[in-house]
């Protein structure tokens, strides 16, 4: 789709510069898809829901069967990026300490020094956070909104970009800790994974039964460019009659009967809260970015908004018993509620 919007045909030469400088990155953005994909088969989507993540500082919460190419997928985009990358296996011994780090004693200081664990990166893969118990879930969770640590009484700040990418296995729930909804909320966008087509899995195949296959991602971007693009992701427009349609959908996931969705209310427990509205406009800004364009469309709007409101959607046990999904109802409050309603 070309490049329109505020950018009209007589452009100031200080717009001109922004627009070369706007077009010079979304150069580059193709470039990181192009490099994902000599490594990563099939997993576009999930590359351009971790973009939004790093282009806004918001987190993810991924949810799909093992096998999936999830901890592949970040570790090559933090590649590409040149992005510190730490992988963290959640068990039920973990300690918070084994996180974010502790006060280690030295014999030939006679002091105590901090040693710092592995939340002190960029990009953090949690894999399985639902089976470490709540006193680990929460100092992750602190971290990630905080955006910092406190180790004894120093309290260091995280370096940007920093995204937590949590996984949860959706088969197995034995001795799991399950995350509590107050702190899933605090996920900007829960991401579904199923498996791939018949082709890419075909791909697959063949290129992880070459043994000799060792290819090395190139680094495309770097943390001053992903610094650029959040300006750049800051400066899109969206109308007021998008913002209020934004309002109107969160609404309508809290109240559906006030929106004629009588069906959908005899389901629905809790609805979307105030920091799905922030989120879904922030996803939407870099969703119109990333198809370079300057100003948001409804349908940025409406391919976004399952992610962001699937886990702050609680339906209660008459939607378990007649089968119902959130995304069910989701899709049916993007079909029936207007905009500029």
């Amino acid at each position: 789709m070309p490049f329109c919007g505020n950018f009209s045909l007589k452009l100031s030469s200080r717009t001109l510069i922004q627009h070369t400088i706007f077009m010079s990155t979304r150069e580059k953005i193709n470039q990181v898809y192009e490099e994902m994909s000599k490594v990563v088969v099939g997993q576009r989507d999930l590359t351009n829901r971790l973009l939004i993540g790093l282009f806004t500082g918001g987190h993810i919460l991924l949810e799909g069967v093992p096998g999936l190419a999830k901890t592949l997928t970040i570790n090559t985009l933090a590649k590409v990026l040149e992005l510190d990358f730490h992988r963290i296996q959640f068990t039920p011994d973990l300690l918070p300490a084994d996180l974010v780090g502790t006060m280690i004693y030295n014999p030939k200081t006679n002091d105590f020094e901090v040693k710092k664990g592995p939340i002190f990166s960029n990009l953090i893969l949690a894999d399985e956070i639902n089976r470490a118990p709540a006193k680990v879930q929460s100092a992750l969770l602190e971290a990630m909104q905080e955006k910092q640590v406190t180790i004894g009484d120093t309290t260091f700040q995280l370096d940007r970009p920093f995204l937590v990418l949590a996984t949860q296995n959706p088969v197995e729930q034995e001795g799991t800790f399950p995350l509590p909804e107050a702190q899933v909320d605090r996920f900007m966008l829960k991401v579904h994974i199923d498996y791939l087509n018949k082709e890419d899995e075909l791909e697959v195949m063949r290129r992880m039964s070459n043994m000799d296959f060792n290819y090395k991602p190139k680094a495309i971007l770097n943390k001053k460019d992903l610094l650029t693009i959040k300006d750049e992701v800051n400066k899109i427009t969206i109308s007021e009659t998008l913002e209020k349609y934004i309002i109107e959908l969160i609404f309508a996931t809290r109240k559906p009967a006030d929106y004629g969705l009588k069906d959908e209310a005899r389901y629905v427990q809790f609805g979307a809260s105030p920091r799905a509205g922030i989120s879904l406009n922030l996803a939407a800004k870099v969703l119109a970015y990333l198809d370079e364009r300057d100003y948001v469309l409804p349908e940025d709007i409406k391919e976004i908004a399952p992610d962001v409101l699937n886990h702050r959607m609680m339906l209660n046990y008459e939607a378990e018993a007649d089968g119902i999904t959130t995304i069910q109802v989701i899709d049916t409050i993007l079909r029936k509620v207007a905009i500029g309603r």
